[in-house]
């Protein structure tokens, strides 16, 4: 299949330096991809500038990428996760895409993963961070029936009863950092809507419950579900796996990901023509350019990864080394 039109939302800071390694990763690996960078512009929503440095800009069109300004209407500085959801109205409509925060290494084709552009899907590569259920005694049964019963879907159609009611994988849960749809306007209006409405007005089941940094994962599956997708839409194996990673954060990708996506992120960041631009970010210079990444890597070993993330995070926290 033809690849799609990908998406990824790019500004000033750390997000530009992650925009270039994406968009070389991509460059390199998927050459029929066309890469849409999707940039903020100034408004009453941002407190400083949010566009792309000259150099930046100038670097991510070598790397081929297309660059449209959006506005933030309704997010902006107070979430700026935000930003994946306001972005997609930057795409005409009609628009077969596939979005991935900037934090993400292409590692193979795009072209030659099975995406139904028809059935949704969204990263299954997530840990139990929401909802916490103890915190004003509603089960996690009770909050996913509440939400879905807000906007009129049928919670039982997306459930995997092969889990108990009480563990979190029963329930459709993505992180947000890749999905897909045949129609940006269409995807983007639902998620709008959803995630402004859990924002502004929430179900008293989602008491106590903290929205910050989770909402665009609260909305989502809501979204997908609402719009014929769900956890089998996408064959497992592509994204997330062999021919994408999203790595989050640099420390975590020592950490734990593949000698092959070190190796990636390396190679790229000592580009010549890339190595002075990604310097200036100091996290990214300290971890690649300067050896802190190995250091982390030396830390960990990857066939005996500690069950949860925040484990990971504190050992490296503790050696001096979470730097974003």
């Amino acid at each position: 299949m033809p690849a799609p039109t990908v998406l990824i939302v790019a500004q000033a800071g750390r997000l530009q330096a992650e925009a270039l390694l994406f968009a070389a990763s991509l460059a390199e690996t998927s050459p029929s991809a066309r890469l849409v960078v999707a940039e903020p512009q100034p408004g009453p929503l941002w407190d400083d500038d949010p566009r792309l440095d000259h150099d930046a800009r100038a670097a991510l069109r070598r790397l081929g990428a297309t660059i449209l300004p959006f506005d933030a209407r309704h997010f902006g500085r107070t979430y700026p996760q935000g930003n994946k959801i306001e972005a997609l109205f930057a795409l005409p409509a009609d628009t077969p895409f596939v979005f991935f925060d900037t934090d993400t290494l292409i590692l193979g084709d795009l072209a030659a993963v099975p995406l139904d552009f028809d059935r949704p899907a969204a990263s299954l590569r997530r840990e139990d961070t929401w909802p916490k259920p103890d915190i004003a005694g509603h089960d996690r049964a009770a909050i996913w029936r509440a939400l879905y019963d807000r906007f009129d879907l049928d919670i039982d159609g997306s459930l995997d009863t092969a889990h108990a009611p009480d563990d979190w994988r029963r329930y459709l849960y993505f992180n947000a950092g890749f999905f897909h749809f045949r129609c940006p306007h269409v995807f983007g209006q639902r998620f709008l809507h959803i995630a402004q409405t859990i924002r502004d007005a929430p179900p008293p089941e989602l008491a106590g419950q903290s929205l910050d940094p989770w909402l665009d994962q609260v909305a989502l599956p809501l979204v997908i579900h609402g719009l014929g997708g769900g956890r089998d839409a996408l064959e497992p194996g592509w994204l997330d796996g062999r021919t994408s990673c999203h790595w989050r954060a640099l420390p975590l990708l020592y950490a734990r990901e593949s000698d092959a996506v070190v190796d990636t992120v390396e190679r790229i960041a000592n580009r010549p023509d890339l190595k002075p631009l990604l310097a200036r970010h100091a996290p990214l210079r300290k971890l690649v350019h300067e050896g802190g990444g190995a250091r982390i890597r030396a830390m960990f070993d990857r066939t005996a990864l500690p069950a949860q993330e925040r484990d990971l995070r504190k050992r490296i926290r503790a050696a001096g080394l979470w730097l974003r």
